[in-house]
């Protein structure tokens, strides 16, 4: 974000009217058609036609010539960030699709069935989510491995599809949190000149605790659980998914770890599922690639609406407007800070749907807030890193909930309140301010 691009372009409020037009018209037809009872009610506008009007809006609003404000729209959905987004969704449309098509889906979840008592099925999706995307740093590519074993639980079990989603999205977010290598982390120490342990060491006595606690709920939620009988399955058709979960931890780039899970699954249907054959494979990796068409063309045009916001100056406005406001809180200089840096990291990110963009963002000022009032730069980076987990795992038009949504055929806006984890992590956040913990000791 250059200075020279904010000298020129002043800050503007009237800059953010886009996206509250697109989150008006999908919200609300989603909300108009479950009051009148209409079934699939958030699916009858589909999503990247209501972001259409915006993408309009957005443009008549730039000042400049429309020739400019198009090629700044292009730039931004065609940012590195979500060309790898749009990536993982095709990559995981496939692996989900041909896995499905051979049936190691249905294996592994009869493997799961044969050594997970049904009260332990939702606290083990939490968990190994949450270390799969610890080791790989994300949680798109966690969601995109899991998320299918996740459902395939729900077909042959009581449970609910809602809770099932909801534990591999908070098990996620809370890898993409805590993860050394996730690009969150690296923003938000970068931001703030601290190193990733130091961040750690405070982000870990917030997170764990939430993640405890979550695994409380799940357990709970759990009891009375009937028992199912599992059924014989192939122990070869597991195979893609475990070396999936093996190589996550390899530090393998997500795209090349769901490329070998896609070719390991069509290998595998091919020799050992008769009625697979090559044309069979190419119509599964087609099917998954239009399964996740309108997420993903959702994520490039949010992607060009958030470059014009931003560069019209309506990003910037929110962020004075949340760093004006810290002034006015009276709950003692360094919590003031603190709620000041979660708010500017909150609304950012509710702005941009991308947790890494709204700490790159929001950062700076962030920094300005933490040396005014006094705040540790250690708590910051957790704070700006915490909250936009928070938001990106709850925002229904973020790319976490969308792929999870795509994948379980549920719409984003049924999954938010199931996403237990991003809830208690909020709860424990606001706690951790409030009550000044952990204490943190001194700099030499």
């Amino acid at each position: 974000m250059s200075s020279d691009s904010q000298v020129k372009v002043p800050a503007r409020a009237f800059a953010l009217l886009p996206l509250i037009v697109f989150l008006t018209i999908f919200l609300g037809s989603g909300i108009y058609h479950s009051i009148i009872g209409t079934e699939f009610a958030f699916y009858q506008v589909k999503a990247p036609v209501a972001a259409l009007p915006a993408i309009v809006l957005a443009i008549l609003l730039y000042r400049g010539k429309i020739n400019d404000a198009i090629d700044t729209f292009m730039k931004g959905a065609s940012h590195p960030n979500l060309i790898l987004m749009f990536m993982v969704f095709m990559l995981a449309g496939a692996f989900a699709s041909v896995s499905s098509a051979i049936g190691s889906v249905d294996a592994t979840v009869q493997l799961g069935l044969s050594v997970i008592a049904p009260e332990f099925v939702l606290p083990m999706l939490f968990i190994i989510a949450a270390f799969i995307a610890t080791a790989m740093g994300t949680s798109m590519g966690t969601i995109a491995a899991c998320a299918p074993i996740a459902f395939g639980f729900t077909q042959v079990t009581e449970i609910e599809v809602v809770y099932a989603i909801g534990a591999v999205v908070g098990g996620a977010m809370f890898g993409d949190n805590l993860s050394m290598i996730s690009d969150t982390t690296i923003a938000a120490t970068n931001s703030q000149e601290v190193q990733l342990r130091d961040k750690f060491k405070v982000n870990v006595w917030i997170a764990v605790p939430a993640s405890i606690v979550s695994i409380c709920i799940y357990l709970f939620m759990s009891q009375g659980s009937q028992a199912i009988e599992h059924k014989a399955y192939n122990a070869w058709l597991i195979l893609p998914y475990l070396a999936v979960f093996i190589l996550a931890f390899s530090r393998l780039h997500v795209l090349a770890v769901l490329t070998i899970g896609v070719l390991l699954s069509g290998l595998i249907g091919l020799v050992i599922q008769p009625e697979f054959n090559f044309l069979s494979l190419n119509n599964s990796i087609y099917d998954g690639f239009t399964g996740m068409f309108e997420v993903a063309l959702l994520s490039i045009f949010l992607g060009g609406i958030s470059a014009i916001m931003q560069k019209e100056g309506g990003l910037e406005w929110l962020i004075q407007r949340i760093y004006s406001m810290t002034r006015c809180f009276k709950v003692g200089a360094e919590r003031a800070g603190e709620i000041g840096i979660s708010f500017l990291v909150i609304f950012s990110n509710l702005f941009v749907a991308n947790n890494t963009v709204a700490i790159i963002l929001s950062g700076e000022m962030a920094r300005e807030v933490a040396k005014e009032y006094g705040v540790d730069p250690k708590r910051a980076a957790a704070l700006l890193d915490i909250f936009s987990c928070v938001v990106q795992g709850l925002i229904p038009y973020g790319a976490q909930l969308l792929l999870a949504c795509s994948i379980a055929k549920l719409s984003p806006v049924e999954l938010i309140g199931s996403v237990y984890y991003c809830w208690v992590l909020a709860i424990f956040a606001i706690l951790a301010i409030l009550l000044r913990y952990p204490k943190l000791k001194a700099a030499a």
